[in-house]
């Protein structure tokens, strides 16, 4: 599978120890940044560029997820968010990160940098990467209608306020 990461400088070791780790689990793993530590770096185009890659691959068949960082991961996930298909989720247990998948076919998560150590963010990931979609019709459902509003700016059937 090939996995697109991204961080700010808060992040910036969890990256490289996850560039290692996935590598060696046999993953392709496309480093979005930043490559150096910046204390004042901004995380947004780092972590809209993982993200874009992973729409990317996906839209062409690519097996393909992000992992982005931050301090509290929540610039991060909210950056990601922003490119079309995408659904970054913030995970902070294994729990949130089975469930991003089973439930809402996640393809990106956001991880706190300064809220877990490496090994449980590194748990996360594996057990996030692991995890397939449950592919039920109810969850199907929902992932369509926010993808109609993100096309749209309307779900059919239902009162979106404007």
């Amino acid at each position: 599978m090939r996995i697109h990461i991204a961080t700010d400088h808060a992040g910036l070791d969890f990256s490289r120890h996850l560039i290692e780790h996935l590598s060696a689990a046999g993953h392709e793993v496309i480093d979005h940044g930043p490559t150096s530590y910046d204390a004042i770096d901004d995380y947004p185009a780092f972590c809209i560029n993982a993200a874009v890659g992973v729409a990317r691959d996906q839209q062409a068949g690519v097996d393909a997820l992000g992992v982005v960082f931050g301090g509290s991961g929540n610039g991060e996930q909210i950056s990601a968010n922003k490119v079309a298909g995408i659904r970054a989720a913030l995970v902070w247990s294994e729990s949130t990160a089975l469930l991003a998948r089973q439930h809402n076919d996640a393809n990106v998560i956001s991880i706190g940098a300064r809220q877990h150590t490496v090994e449980e963010a590194t748990s996360f990931i594996d057990t996030f990467i692991a995890e397939p979609f449950s592919e039920e019709e109810r969850h199907v459902r929902r992932i369509a209608q926010i993808a109609e509003y993100e096309a749209t700016g309307r779900i059919a059937g239902k009162v979106v306020d404007a």
